[in-house]
């Protein structure tokens, strides 16, 4: 005879509140004013930190973290989608917290307005380090961090990469992949536990362009690397294409693929114009 499972769900004012400890240690969150692609990525040294992970295409991101309530991510969308600004949509989650009580929760919000806003909120309540950078077109935000010097590592990478928005992104992780960056994550070796990067396309709607996760990883594999491998293979299999008619003049290198690389490798770009093409390798 089968015994049957009983499960109980407590809802509290109609309200689910779905509260997780210090997602997520370090995010970013970003646009491209001239593909008009969204992205996102972030890593932690708990389990699952794609959760934090807002996209909306074609409009922005929203990273909701720290003391992680799914309550305060879904007060955010609603504001992305009536049109608030990143700091309206900061202001209005902060003062309306599902708890009543913001200090511990950890924010950053972009959009493709005006060429790109941006708006981040670190609650005095956070653990340290915690602190967030905000760019022209992106947001670079943590906590539980080995020190400042991961969030400025992350920015440098990200800025300094050529390529897409994708690259940028993935460079940006590269960035924090140091030893304890996540300090709860010094026991283990590495960075953090899981690791995830986002991209969507102005047209996407269920699936996005570029969604890959690495959920959890065992002691002796740090999620960034494992985030690389299959951030690589995807690079083989798919071309950067986007709207011709939105850019006039526009080269797009992609990344060499394998690298490193003995006997070969392959690199692809895009041509919006016929252009003469040489590409040296140093």
């Amino acid at each position: 005879m089968k015994k049957s499972r009983l499960s109980v769900v407590i809802v509290i004012s109609s309200i689910l509140l779905v509260s997780l400890p210090s997602f997520a240690t370090f995010s970013i969150t970003a646009v491209d004013t001239v593909t008009r692609e969204v992205g996102s990525a972030g890593a932690s040294c708990i389990a699952g930190s794609i959760i934090l992970s807002d996209v909306h295409p074609n409009k922005g991101v929203i990273h909701t973290q720290a003391s992680y309530l799914s309550a305060n991510q879904t007060k955010a969308r609603g504001f992305m989608n009536a049109g608030y600004t990143p700091q309206q949509i900061v202001d209005s989650v902060v003062k309306y917290d599902a708890q009543g009580n913001p200090a511990p929760r950890q924010y950053g919000v972009v959009d493709l307005t005006n060429n790109g806003r941006t708006a981040g909120y670190s609650g005095a309540g956070c653990t340290d380090y915690k602190g967030h950078i905000l760019g022209k077109t992106y947001t670079i935000q943590g906590n539980i961090l080995l020190g400042k010097k991961i969030l400025d590592s992350m920015e440098v990478r990200f800025k300094r990469t050529n390529g897409t928005l994708a690259d940028k992104l993935m460079a940006a992780l590269q960035g924090a992949k140091v030893k304890g960056a996540d300090t709860r994550c010094n026991i283990y070796n590495k960075s953090t536990i899981s690791a995830f990067i986002r991209v969507a396309k102005p047209g996407d709607t269920n699936k996005f362009y570029l969604d890959i996760n690495v959920q959890d990883t065992p002691n002796n594999k740090d999620p960034i690397d494992s985030l690389q491998k299959l951030y690589d293979k995807w690079l083989s299999t798919h071309v950067i294409t986007t709207d011709p008619s939105s850019i006039k003049d526009l080269t797009i290198l992609g990344r060499n693929y394998p690298n490193p690389f003995t006997r070969s490798t392959k690199i692809a770009y895009t041509l919006f114009k016929p252009l003469p093409v040489e590409i040296k390798i140093l």
